[in-house]
């Protein structure tokens, strides 16, 4: 079994939650397109991009590092990762009062999953 598909459904499942609060803001606000000058839409529409904009290539990069036989440790502590620097960033860029350790955790665990995957990936492919 692998475990790359049990991440994506948890991200998944995350990622229907930011879509479905970006939803709920828009109907509250009134606002089809855009932001309609709101902050706090406009702060939903910004993680929920964000997100769409990097679990994909996290995932895809946890999955080859997986599919190269990395003991499914390293896996799961990437994946791990992964969720927990989405959590953190949703958290922080999502409060009105932003606390920037939040959103500055998350991407840089995001991006240490991307680094980290991709060092994994090259190393096994050159040793």
């Amino acid at each position: 079994m692998t475990v790359t598909p049990i991440y994506a459904t948890i991200l998944g499942g995350l990622f229907i939650a930011l879509s479905v609060r970006t939803i709920r803001l828009r109907r509250r606000h009134q606002v089809a397109v855009g932001d309609g000058g709101n902050s706090e839409l406009r702060r939903a529409m910004r993680v929920h991009a964000n997100f769409a904009e990097y679990v994909p290539l996290a995932l895809l990069l946890i999955f080859f590092v997986e599919m190269d036989g990395t003991p499914k440790w390293w896996v799961h502590a990437l994946a791990a990762v992964l969720v927990c620097g989405r959590l953190a960033h949703a958290w922080g860029v999502s409060q009105t009062q932003e606390n920037f350790r939040y959103r500055i955790s998350g991407m840089a665990l995001t991006f240490g999953v991307i680094s980290a995957a991709g060092l994994t990936i090259l190393l096994t492919r050159i040793f």
